[in-house]
């Protein structure tokens, strides 16, 4: 990767760390497990290398944007805040705790979190005003919206699209997690999403498809933004639910997870490759 802020190996490393933070969030009630390791990689890109976001920026109105609709990963965007320093560590310790904001959404009392989510569908509209209000200035932030692929089965994701297009706001960009399950089922087995970039490029925009693990493919196709003058642009991210933890990877059954605190230190050990674990049903929580 040329003319970056870190290098892969720095990301890569960074990543791991923030792995480590969702897997201890990961018991004492539990978070998304699954759905926030295949943001990981996304996430610390974004944040690491190409928003010009950083601690000492977030009230900035030249500070780029983003926000996460599939709010059940903000495990992914709490680790990345800490190692990135814009929230003390220790505060991950307060997770689902009454003396704190740190639970299964994201929540705007916390450093580097522009809006509430939670409720599918709805961010994807909320960014399109930030986009349209900073077009209108003549502004050039860039403005993020991180999708799930289950989310895009509510109308409200594709009408976005389409508005997105009709007041071409190439500053902004729809990142679709593309990890090919839906809660606790596969996207192809509920709502068949494919061809997804097809269906995107049908609506107008410009689309890229990568390998949403790949840091070489994350800074090609972010690189090129905006992709098309006038239009939408929107990456689908191909990742893996689990990505990181074998014993958990592309499994139905592990979307939401409370381990227990044994369970905890087998997963950071498998994380590291130390270890591989096989984890009961009895430790999971389904929702």
């Amino acid at each position: 990767m040329e003319n970056t802020k870190h290098s892969e190996q720095d990301l890569q490393a960074i990543a791991l760390k923030v792995r480590e933070h969702i897997v201890r969030m990961s018991t004492a009630g539990g978070c998304f497990t699954g759905a926030s390791l295949s943001a990981v990689d996304m996430i610390v890109y974004l944040y690491g290398e190409f928003l010009n976001l950083t601690p000492s920026n977030l009230k900035d109105p030249d500070r780029d944007y983003l926000f996460l609709s599939k709010g059940h990963d903000v495990p992914a965007l709490y680790g990345t805040l800490v190692e990135l320093g814009f929230m003390e560590k220790e505060r991950l310790e307060n997770h689902l705790s009454l003396n704190d904001h740190i639970y299964w959404h994201p929540n705007t009392h916390i450093p580097g979190v522009e809006f509430h989510s939670g409720s599918l569908g709805h961010l994807p509209s909320v960014a399109i005003g930030v986009a349209l209000d900073l077009k209108i200035s003549g502004s050039n932030n860039k403005v993020i919206c991180i999708m799930g692929d289950g989310e895009l089965n509510e109308g409200t994701c594709w009408e976005a699209v389409l508005v997105a297009n009709a007041y071409q706001l190439d500053n902004l960009i729809f990142v679709i997690d593309r990890n090919h399950f839906q809660a606790n089922m596969r996207t192809e087995d509920l709502i068949p999403l494919e061809p997804l970039a097809q269906k995107f490029e049908s609506f107008g925009a410009a689309v890229k498809r990568i390998n949403g693990h790949s840091y070489t493919e994350l800074h090609e196709a972010f690189s090129t933004y905006p992709f098309q003058q006038g239009k939408l642009n929107v990456v689908i991210a191909d990742t893996v639910r689990g990505k990181g933890l074998p014993s958990i990877q592309e499994r139905a059954d592990r979307w939401f997870c409370n381990f227990s605190a044994n369970e905890v230190e087998q997963l950071l050990l498998e994380l590291h490759g130390e270890h591989t674990t096989s984890l009961t049903s009895e430790t999971l929580i389904v929702r």
